[in-house]
């Protein structure tokens, strides 16, 4: 229902595809000039002014097996762990095609009587929030792009605490000292930070601008949320710091789930659609081969024991994968309300699907982004 939505009595889209590709879809009608009689019978056809054009097919890339998957996985999550509300993107990770997308609650478009314009929002691009430890990835990938740090290099961690400018970051898997790989596995937010600030903030927001934050994923969905991603010139040491492990930056879930396509195609940037496609679009380099799949071999120890998300495991299959867990803003505040998320792709020798999951406000005593996000 979210990605379709529906049309008015008219037939005219009013959400969604519906409304997106009305153009295409409902055609133009045609005109005649006639001559009619005084009660307005029409005695003669004169000529014909407008052919009339017929709406035009559209077809879709969604995968309507995966589809019903991914809307009984996240309706499940968001009961079980008692969240406001959630979603979930799939794509095909070869051609960035939108092979699912789900959101919980839902609603039924031929009978909306009871729904509320909120529940009929396409939460996975329309709304926006700040991706947390999803972001790690990019801070290491961007890092070893620019030469800063190896795959093998050390980072002192301090016991999981650093201090800037009377600001202190925190690791929740406090250890003195973690090689790159660790900071990924573990989720060290002072590893990811120390990373960061290795680097002139200018490359570090090169390299996320060119994975498209900030800005639209193109997908032409109406609403769709284009993310936040400051200049890097108003850019502090501790906002350097902390947009390493994702706060002080925010996405929608299509944008964060595309940026993933980069580690999925060997340092490849996919465009990403809602349509189906002929042939595979060609996308933009960002990172080298080496870069991305040295990274995504880093997230593939975030599945295995002693990583943050041994529940995304799938049985036969190999997964690399990074959880977040972000505390939420509201009104400039962080508050002790959460957004757990995971973004996976499987298999990993080779990755066909990639999968961006996000629980809003897990209400049970779980909302880490490995414990309510990866399972789904």
């Amino acid at each position: 229902a979210h990605l379709l939505g529906f049309t008015d009595v008219d037939d005219n889209g009013q959400e969604g595809v519906e409304f997106a590709w009305q153009g295409q879809l409902g055609g133009k009608n045609g005109s005649q000039r006639v001559i009619k009689d005084r009660r307005g019978h029409i005695v003669e056809d004169v000529a014909s002014v407008r052919v009339p054009k017929p709406g035009q097919d559209l077809t879709l890339s969604l995968d309507s097996k995966i589809q019903f998957l991914a809307y009984r996985e996240i309706k499940a999550a968001v009961e079980q762990h008692r969240a406001k509300n959630g979603s979930i993107v799939v794509l095909d990770a070869k051609s960035g095609e939108v092979l699912a997308l789900a959101n919980w609650p839902a609603y039924n478009p031929n009978n909306r009587e009871k729904s509320s314009v909120a529940v009929m929002r396409n939460l996975a691009a329309t709304d926006q929030f700040e991706p947390g430890s999803t972001m790690k990835p990019f801070t290491v990938a961007s890092a070893l792009e620019a030469g800063k740090i190896r795959q093998n290099t050390v980072i002192e961690t301090r016991g999981g605490v650093l201090t800037i400018g009377g600001r202190k970051i925190h690791d929740t898997h406090p250890e003195s000292m973690h090689s790159v790989a660790q900071v990924i596995q573990k989720s060290s937010n002072v590893g990811a930070a120390k990373i960061a600030l290795l680097m002139p903030a200018k490359t570090f927001w090169q390299s996320l601008s060119d994975n498209g934050f900030g800005e639209q994923t193109g997908s032409t969905f109406p609403g769709e949320a284009p993310g936040r991603l400051r200049d890097y010139k108003t850019w502090r040491p501790i906002e350097q710091a902390t947009m390493s492990y994702g706060n002080g930056i925010s996405v929608n879930l299509l944008q964060l789930a595309r940026a993933y396509t980069v580690f999925a195609n060997d340092g490849e940037l996919k465009p990403l659609t809602l349509l189906k496609q002929e042939v595979p679009a060609i996308g933009v380099a960002v990172y080298s081969a080496a870069t991305a799949q040295a990274v995504r071999g880093m997230m593939e120890m975030v599945v295995r024991p002693g990583g943050t998300a041994p529940l995304a495991q799938v049985v036969g299959y190999r997964v690399a994968g990074k959880t977040g867990t972000s505390h939420k803003l509201e009104n400039g505040r962080y508050v002790d309300k959460y957004v757990a998320s995971f973004v996976g792709m499987a298999p990993a020798s080779n990755p066909r699907l990639i999968v961006a999951v996000i629980l809003n406000e897990p209400g049970g005593k779980e909302y880490y982004g490995g414990q309510v996000a990866a399972p789904a």
